[in-house]
């Protein structure tokens, strides 16, 4: 599985980093992404599943959270 470290990217840029991530891998892949808390944790999970991707999970780890998802159709 990929796995995007987007801690200490502010907003927006972290959505575009995942944007760009998600078109590395194909469709119906799993990727994780690494978020901050505050804003990152409540915009990225919220536009990529908007784009059309599936959220699969998100869990708060060491301060910090883990936002799993399954690439969606382009």
């Amino acid at each position: 599985m990929t796995t995007v470290d987007l801690r200490g990217v502010t907003c927006p840029t972290n959505f575009v980093k995942a944007k760009l991530a998600l078109e590395m891998v194909d469709t119906g892949e799993v990727i994780e992404f690494l978020l901050d808390d505050g804003e990152p944790v409540k915009n990225v999970p919220r536009s990529l599943k908007g784009e059309g991707h599936k959220l699969l999970g998100l869990k708060e780890t060491d301060g910090y959270y883990v936002l799993t998802l399954e690439k969606g159709e382009e």
